[in-house]
């Protein structure tokens, strides 16, 4: 069986932008709110930071459950590792997830600033350059026959698509509106020449859109 390249649950804005402008150690996703973006994961009866019992079910939790099915690697962008630019200033910064990251797998993070690895329960983080192509190969590797998922940021799905290396992806497209950040899309009809592409909308207001290779 072939590994995959999986994108999943990844939320834009209405307008298309998948994180806003100017982002911070106080604002990770800049001055887009994360609770109104990312609030139809968050109700669902499976997401992982629920404290309470109860939530929704249905597609949105379906979705938000199946996160880390078959999932042996994620690779990810600077960016959403944590807010520092440039040559590593503080190495004591270990990412925004605190001593339990949710990942569970090992993660890659794109970076031309070496660092060294480490690791966080189960998670190692490992700091890699390269081209998407020659990244991908060293996340499918420690992957071990599983998936390998795309987690982002915005700028790094866009790149790995550019270079065409995804195989299915999933953006939940919320009902808010961000008028600027980082943009994934002007419209999801830029893919239709590479993908095939369900759209199915929730009770909760968010449109989800499954792309997969033609």
């Amino acid at each position: 069986m072939s590994q995959l390249l999986r994108v999943q649950n990844f939320t834009v804005s209405q307008d298309g932008f998948g994180a806003g402008e100017g982002q911070s150690l106080e604002r990770p996703f800049g001055h887009a709110d994360p609770g109104a973006l990312f609030s139809w994961a968050g109700a669902t009866a499976s997401w992982p930071g629920r404290t309470e019992p109860g939530g929704s079910r249905g597609l949105d939790d379906y979705l938000t459950r199946d996160f880390s099915h078959g999932i042996g690697a994620e690779i990810m962008g600077r960016n959403k590792f944590g807010p520092q630019r440039g040559p590593w200033q503080d190495e004591e910064w270990r990412g925004w997830w605190g001593d339990e990251p949710p990942f569970h797998t090992p993660v890659f993070v794109l970076t031309h600033h070496p660092r060294p690895s480490f690791t966080l329960s189960d998670t190692t983080f490992h700091f890699v350059s390269g081209d998407p192509a020659e990244v991908l190969a060293q996340a499918k590797e420690a992957a071990r026959g599983q998936d390998v998922r795309l987690g982002g940021g915005t700028t790094v799905v866009r790149e790995f698509l550019a270079a065409g290396l995804v195989d299915t992806l999933h953006v939940a497209v919320s009902q808010v509106k961000l008028g600027s950040g980082v943009r994934l899309w002007e419209s999801p009809e830029e893919l239709l020449d590479r993908y095939h592409l369900d759209v199915v909308p929730s009770p909760s207001g968010v449109t989800h859109h499954l792309f997969w290779r033609k």
